[in-house]
């Protein structure tokens, strides 16, 4: 039964303090919590030796978030997705960049160069999500113009708590983007203010099972992101994943 459920990945983003003091650590204490994958950010300086110990605990790397693969960050982006031996290259841009729908347009441009330059290399180009793409401009949703104008090959990662902070239902963006969204940033806070201290998953204003509902059949990965935390960062963590687990929502690992 637990096989049918979707894996439960953590993104290293919310350990990034503790990560960069004492990795293996970290990862050991992410890989006894239950997770199943993680999903690296950045730029590393030895992503081959990052990637070994993250396999050598058993644990997945389903995707990674990287600078947007075009121009001069091209090749050092396609030699880690290399090292990680990924699938998907998850990578957005800031607030400025969805002002309006020109600017708008011109992000679409370069993520369409870089799902070109994915697809030349195997791989397939993911667009992450914050609040800004759901604000309104010029009497649409920036997120209603990339629709319009992003490559059909392009796939998305939700972030969950973003939509809803926009003041937007998370649910029915899974539900509309169905197998286009096969990752879902899985967060949990008030969900008012970007600024806002953000919980473990279960215990903030966000509809985690109505989430997960909407992507049956089309999530692939339940990836737990915290970007900032009032409590203890690794209990949150653990929290979240126990949640997931208890609840049915996702599978973590067995042992």
């Amino acid at each position: 039964m637990s096989e049918t459920l979707t894996p439960i990945a953590l993104q290293l983003y919310t350990l990034r303090e503790a990560l960069a003091a004492d990795a293996e650590n970290v990862l050991r204490r992410v890989a006894a919590m239950g997770y199943v994958g993680v999903e690296p950010f950045g730029m590393p300086e030895n992503p081959a030796k990052l990637a070994a110990l993250i396999r050598d605990l058993g644990l997945v790397i389903p995707s990674a978030h990287l600078p947007v693969p075009t121009g001069d960050a091209k090749d050092s982006v396609l030699m880690i997705a290399e090292a990680y031996d990924l699938k998907r290259i998850v990578a957005g841009r800031g607030p400025g960049d969805f002002q309006t729908q020109d600017a708008t347009k011109r992000s679409c441009e370069m993520f369409n160069e870089a799902a070109h330059v994915a697809a030349q290399n195997g791989l397939t180009f993911v667009v992450h999500n914050h609040w800004w793409e759901f604000q309104v401009i010029e009497g649409r949703l920036a997120f209603d113009v990339m629709l319009e104008c992003l490559d059909p090959a392009i796939e998305f990662e939700v972030d969950v708590y973003w939509v809803q902070t926009a003041n937007v239902d998370p649910a029915q963006i899974v539900t509309r983007l169905g197998s286009r969204a096969p990752l879902l940033h899985i967060k949990d806070g008030p969900a008012e203010q970007p600024g806002d201290s953000m919980v473990a998953v279960g215990e903030g204003a966000v509809d985690i099972p109505a989430v997960v509902r909407a992507g049956q059949g089309s999530t692939e990965w339940l990836i737990v992101e915290l970007d900032r935390c009032a409590t203890d960062m690794f209990e949150a963590v653990e929290k979240s994943c126990r949640y997931l687990v208890a609840k049915g929502l996702g599978r973590g690992r067995e042992g």
